[in-house]
């Protein structure tokens, strides 16, 4: 009688658990929701009762040997499903991934993740695509929220959802919009380069300019010509930076907006009173960039102004070129007369910058020991320790032949052509500055050269970056101050019409007909 009724109790168990997962998943009975988790209940108690009641029938069963043994085999596939559970479920919060690419094309640059680390506030991304192109703006924007869990992003298809595309003024597909305290900024690209520049436009909130003086022979920037600065003029701009130019001369004055002035390579010395505005512009926690390019023409007027200018801020410009015999710049395709640099001393320009920079046609600047009315420069840059600072300019324009002699002024290396100071301003804060802004100081650098980020210098990597990188430290964005994205390399091989027949018989004739044959030369042996 007993074990009749236990039979009856674990079929309704049974029952009751089927119900329960029929309530739960076949859309009919959703009214029912409610009875699904109690049902369960009651069918799980049930099916228990009913195994407890027959605990003699189950101890016999696994009292034989192969039940010993199966038990143990279950023992194990259980012990190896909680191994992999475990491993999943750490996995799952200690997530570590690993980009083993030769340019590491599938990760972020260190600017991007220098941007994105230092997000005070959520980053909202919201991408207006065709639903099909989702994967591929996914692809990009998860390597984002997997450095910060301040970002998050969304995917609309604006034929789906037109008022919101409307709303966000969207006009076209691949459209992503940053939303971030209640600042918005719009891309209609997905490579990193362009996400990262409209997510520093957004988090920055505020566009700096940069004024780069005219009237002295420097360089252009609005030209594609190999001297002139139309590429870097780019880079700038997509880095959240206006560009203008001022003549001092005309001007008498650094326009107030100025965030950056640059003197880029001048051919002529400037007059006291564009002096005396770069002067009184510095006073005022102003931000200079000299680039100072050596004689090139045996009768080229000194820079004397300028070069004194440099000296008040504790750095010394030589007048002589910088010569390079390490035979570094062979890997470049360059001669003695660029000189290259591969190690960078300690500053926050060059931090973590492990790339190779050259310079055609440098002078040397070097910051004055003990510094100039507690102006102390530091190096930025300098060259390998078989260069040289040249002093002999007339045999060196004319020959092209010299060699180190220091009895007649060269100084051996390494040799600094790169250095920068910085000081403390009582400048007050400039309109429109927000509160939590670093304190304004006044910042000079002085590079012994205009051509490493002309056109034809930025084949370099490391120009474009060092250069951006110095903008970046003088307009006191740190977080600007890294490595920026760079294109994966084209791996592709191109053929000649030849080759390409040469590959065609090699592999549907002679690679087979030597198989053949040394197949049938083992089977005449062994015949």
């Amino acid at each position: 009688m007993v074990k009749r009724i236990l039979s009856l109790v674990g079929w309704l168990g049974t029952a009751l658990v089927f119900a329960a997962f029929a309530i739960s998943r076949v859309p009919a009975f959703d009214r029912y929701g409610g009875y699904a988790r109690p049902l369960a209940m009651a069918g799980l108690v049930c099916v228990l009762a009913y195994t407890a009641g027959q605990w003699r029938e189950v101890a016999k069963i696994f009292g034989g040997r192969q039940a010993r043994y199966g038990t143990l085999a279950a023992t194990s596939v259980l012990v190896v499903l909680g191994i992999l559970v475990a491993i999943n479920y750490i996995g799952s919060r200690q997530n570590k991934r690993w980009d083993l690419t030769v340019n590491r094309q599938f990760s972020l640059s260190d600017q991007s993740r220098n941007v994105i680390t230092k997000l005070d506030a959520p980053l909202q991304v919201l991408v207006f695509a065709q639903e099909p192109e989702f994967q591929r703006y996914q692809d990009k924007l998860k390597e984002y929220q997997y450095v910060s869990k301040q970002v998050s992003a969304e995917y609309i298809d604006p034929d789906k959802k037109p008022t919101i595309a409307k709303q966000n003024q969207v006009q076209q597909y691949g459209t992503i919009v940053f939303n971030y305290k209640g600042r918005t900024e719009r891309v209609t690209s997905d490579s990193e380069q362009d996400v990262t520049n409209g997510i520093i436009k957004v988090v920055s909130g505020q566009q700096r300019k940069i004024y780069f003086t005219s009237g002295h022979g420097e360089r252009e920037t609005a030209l594609s010509e190999r001297d002139s600065y139309g590429d870097i003029t780019t880079a700038l701009k997509g880095e959240n930076y206006s560009v203008d130019k001022v003549v001092l001369a005309q001007s008498g004055s650094v326009p107030a907006d100025a965030s950056v002035v640059i003197v880029a390579g001048p051919r002529t010395d400037f007059f006291p009173n564009e002096i005396d505005a770069l002067k009184k512009y510095l006073a005022d926690a102003g931000k200079l960039l000299l680039q100072l390019d050596p004689p090139d023409k045996l009768d080229s007027r000194p820079l004397t102004n300028l070069v004194a200018l440099a000296h008040d801020w504790g750095m010394t410009v030589g007048n002589d070129v910088v010569v390079d015999a390490s035979g570094m710049g062979r890997l470049l395709g360059t001669d003695a007369s660029v000189p290259v640099a591969a190690t960078y001393p300690s500053h926050p320009i060059t931090q973590r910058f492990s790339y190779l920079t050259a310079y055609p046609l440098a002078r040397s600047v070097t910051p004055v020991t003990g510094g100039v009315d507690n102006h102390t420069a530091q190096t930025v840059v300098e060259t390998s320790q078989q260069s040289w600072a040249e002093m002999d300019l007339k045999g060196l324009l004319t020959s092209g032949q010299v060699s180190l002699d220091e009895t007649k002024g060269d100084k051996k290396g390494p040799i600094s052509i790169v250095a920068a100071v910085s000081a403390a301003s009582t400048a007050p804060p400039k309109p429109g500055q927000e509160a939590n802004a670093p304190k304004p100081e006044t910042r000079v650098v002085v590079i012994g050269d205009s051509d490493f980020v002309a056109n034809s210098g930025l084949g370099v990597q490391g120009n474009r970056d060092l250069f951006l990188n110095t903008v970046g430290w003088l307009s006191q964005q740190e977080n600007l101050i890294s490595i920026r994205p760079k294109e994966a390399d084209d791996r592709r091989i191109t053929l000649t019409a030849t080759q390409q027949t040469n590959i065609m018989w090699l592999s549907l004739l002679v690679i087979p007909g030597f198989v053949f044959g040394t197949g049938v030369y083992t089977w005449w042996r062994r015949r």
